[in-house]
């Protein structure tokens, strides 16, 4: 046998053997990439075959980041076909195909965030299909917050002031000051990643004014407010010596009218007295007065 019989006897073993164990072979050129929420990204997967590409197929899915015990499915092209998932309609699409399995996502969201896979498979090759996987990071500045507050604004009461942010990667930093009368940083109780809150206990006068939380990562800062007003009692001291006064001179005055009527009264008693005593003394002296007569005629 010829040096040309051995080489086709040694191809014909080669591809025998390549039908009956080969498998094809993904390779991804980045094992993690970052992008800014808006923005493009290609997503990497090269693979090769030996076979034709007639039966090819590629499933890309996602395990996102949010939910890691729920994978989903991407896109998928199997036998010429292009078929993407209702959350990345229009968003998502391949980059070369049939030669290349990148795929691009656009307007990218927080929620594309996680670890990617790219399975290929190629029959009649009979391997296990190439598997590929890369994480993708999604940055975004933080998202406006909602500042609340909750508690008793009586002086001597608690209140707590939070601040919630729905989104922002890296986690934004939250900060909380008072603005008003002086600007003052107060110390921030973190409740996850996502929500700062300040106690204030035995709050006054001076705890009113107006706090400022904000929120802030490498890419930007938003701010929230909340004008705090705490109910002081006004002071009744002044008020309580007004009214002993206004009690005594009440008391005072009621005293001069009940003397008054008292020796009204008297005066009244007197007159009539007097006056029924005259009267008396008159019809006295008329009475006698015809006996006298009668006696000075006799």
């Amino acid at each position: 046998m010829g040096c040309t019989g051995w080489r086709l006897l040694w191809l014909a073993c080669l591809v025998s053997t390549f039908l009956q164990y080969g498998a094809v072979r993904v390779t991804v050129r980045e094992s993690g990439l970052e992008v800014v929420r808006g923005d493009s990204v290609m997503l990497p997967c090269s693979f090769f075959t030996m076979m034709p590409l007639f039966r090819l197929s590629i499933i890309w899915t996602l395990t996102p980041l949010s939910d890691p015990d729920s994978p989903i499915q991407v896109i998928v092209y199997d036998h010429g076909q292009v078929i993407e998932s209702p959350s990345f309609m229009g968003r998502v699409g391949f980059a070369g195909m049939p030669w290349s399995a990148d795929i691009i996502l656009n307007y990218t969201r927080v929620s594309d965030a996680g670890v990617y896979r790219c399975v290929v498979s190629n029959p009649p090759e009979t391997g296990d299909p190439g598997i590929g996987e890369l994480s993708l990071t999604v940055l975004a500045p933080p998202s406006l917050p909602v500042c609340l507050w909750e508690g008793d604004t009586d002086a001597g009461g608690n209140v707590r002031l939070s601040c919630v942010v729905a989104e922002g990667f890296p986690a934004p930093q939250v900060i909380w000051e008072k603005l008003e009368p002086d600007k003052t940083t107060l110390p921030v109780n973190m409740d996850g990643d996502m929500t700062g809150s300040v106690h204030i206990a035995n709050v006054s006068a001076q705890t009113s004014g107006l706090y400022r939380c904000s929120v802030t990562n490498p890419l930007g800062t938003q701010h929230c407010y909340i004008n705090l007003s705490v109910y002081t009692p006004p002071d009744n001291s002044p008020g309580i010596l007004q009214g002993v006064l206004l009690s005594l001179s009440m008391a005072l005055l009621l005293l001069a009218l009940m003397v008054l009527v008292l020796w009204l009264h008297r005066s009244a008693q007197e007159s009539k007295w007097r006056i029924s005593h005259e009267e008396d003394e008159c019809y006295n002296e008329i009475k006698y007065t015809p006996s006298f007569i009668k006696r000075s005629f006799v």
